[in-house]
């Protein structure tokens, strides 16, 4: 009997919830950002409910927000991802773990280096976001004016993948030979020196770090506009899109499949993953309820502040009870201000109400049962709108424990989520190849 699709479940931590009335909610961890005993619990808790990966998103600037905002928000400071993610590798076994990392402001040497040794530390479940980062704000802290202007971003940070996957690749598989007898530890011949000379970056090689167990760690890529879905197409394991209904998923599923395959890269082997802000009740009304009361902790100084990130200008200053005005592009996210900007002109939203909205979540929800959320998720993947979901949830932790607990047996009842490992790898659990070695073949390969 042929098997069905299978649902892919990554959770977006940011470092915990994205809604920035999470941390007041009744019965939250408020303190849940710095707090190693509470991160481990949740990775864990997600690992018995057995979802693919726990992703960890950065941010890299503090003050991309006036104080009044910032002195209400929790979302903008946390571990460094790496190190979180290194040291939650230790109390883990399987559960993939993602780290946001920055193209524009990183060099490729340094992201390739810390992700290889991720993947060794975690035994294969390592992935890269990739990022070309959206704040303006963020050049500031690493010796610009201004930012990189948009399309730039992306030109580097196709540049920047070819080099770190080329550093992945510096190792054949079994170079590190390690005869005590004969003392050799390493076979030099089955060593590849880059020497990437390019438009943006210069890097000779070789990585100081024996090849990832995945060969390369997971690529993750989370741009929607026209370039990102391009690198997507073209270098990425996976993609975090944010389509407000079926219908638009259904169009960036087909959109983006199809730049895949003419590529030359086989559909299946990018995994499409929205992100899903989720709350889970016993009734509907009783989700509803709570995602009401959680939209009463958003202050109109933290809304306002998300609102203008989103739309990457500054409204603080217009009448919150008139509608937006006509808004210019900017140099910050385009796929972001325009879902902000569509759904305005959409529903006739106030300032205000679009303040509080941001503020909280803006993009797909899933509020109901575990029966009625596990529908949506059928049904966006056996209608080809995802291959999965970026879960968010709407506190922790109980929010978190409302999915593991009660929406992920109901997934598993209906045999579209797994209900064991059946790998180790990252890899593995997204269904994906182990990339070749573009360098080297194996010792006795034809």
């Amino acid at each position: 009997m042929t098997r069905s699709r299978q649902l892919h479940l990554g959770a977006f931590m940011r470092p915990v919830s994205l809604h920035t009335g999470a941390w007041r909610f009744p019965g939250a961890y408020p303190d849940a950002n710095f707090n190693i005993a509470h991160l481990k619990r949740f990775v864990q808790t997600l690992e018995r409910a057995c979802f693919d990966a726990f992703f960890m998103a950065d941010h890299l600037a503090v003050l991309n927000m006036p104080p009044a905002a910032l002195r209400r928000s929790h979302t903008v400071t946390s571990f460094e991802p790496l190190t979180l993610l290194a040291a939650l590798s230790s109390v883990t076994e399987r559960i993939g773990l993602i780290a946001t990392s920055s193209t524009t402001f990183d060099e490729p040497y340094h992201v390739a280096r810390r992700f290889a040794s991720l993947d060794h530390l975690s035994g294969g479940r390592a992935g890269w976001n990739l990022v070309t980062t959206s704040n303006p704000d963020a050049a500031l802290n690493f010796g610009l004016e201004a930012h990189v202007e948009h399309g730039e971003r992306y030109h580097r940070a196709r540049e920047f993948y070819d080099v770190v996957t080329g550093l992945w690749d510096s190792w054949a598989d079994d170079a590190f030979v390690r005869d005590v007898e004969s003392g050799v530890f390493v076979d030099t011949e089955r060593m590849h020196v880059l020497g990437h000379k390019g438009e943006h970056l210069s890097v000779r090689g070789p990585l100081n770090i024996a090849r990832p167990v995945q060969g390369w760690p997971v690529v993750v890529q989370a741009g929607s506009s026209e370039a990102g879905r391009q690198i997507a197409a073209e270098t990425a394991d996976a993609v975090f899109t944010a389509p407000p209904s079926l219908a638009e998923g259904q169009r960036f599923y087909a959109d983006v499949k199809s730049r895949v395959e003419r590529a030359g890269r086989d559909p299946e082997h990018l995994k499409i993953l929205p992100g899903a802000f989720v709350v889970v009740g016993d009734s509907v009304d009783e989700a509803r309820e709570k995602r009401a009361l959680l939209d009463t902790f958003v202050h109109y100084d933290s809304g306002i502040a998300s609102l203008s990130i989103a739309l990457g200008h500054d409204v603080s200053q217009l009448d919150p009870d008139s509608l937006l005005p006509e808004i210019p592009e900017s140099n910050a996210s385009k796929s972001s201000r325009q879902r902000v900007v569509d759904w305005a002109r959409r529903d006739q939203l106030t300032i205000r109400q679009l303040a509080q909205r941001i503020g909280g979540y803006s993009g797909l929800e899933m509020v109901g049962t575990p029966a009625t959320i596990a529908d949506q998720m059928e049904q966006w993947l056996t209608e080809r709108g995802s291959d999965g979901f970026n879960v968010m949830f709407p506190y922790l932790p109980g929010g978190l424990d409302d999915f593991a607990d009660k929406v992920v047996p109901e997934l598993q009842r209906r045999g579209i989520f797994r209900r064991a490992y059946e790998g180790t790898t990252l890899r593995d659990h997204l269904g994906l190849p182990r990339p070749e070695n573009r360098f080297f073949t194996q010792r006795g390969a034809s």
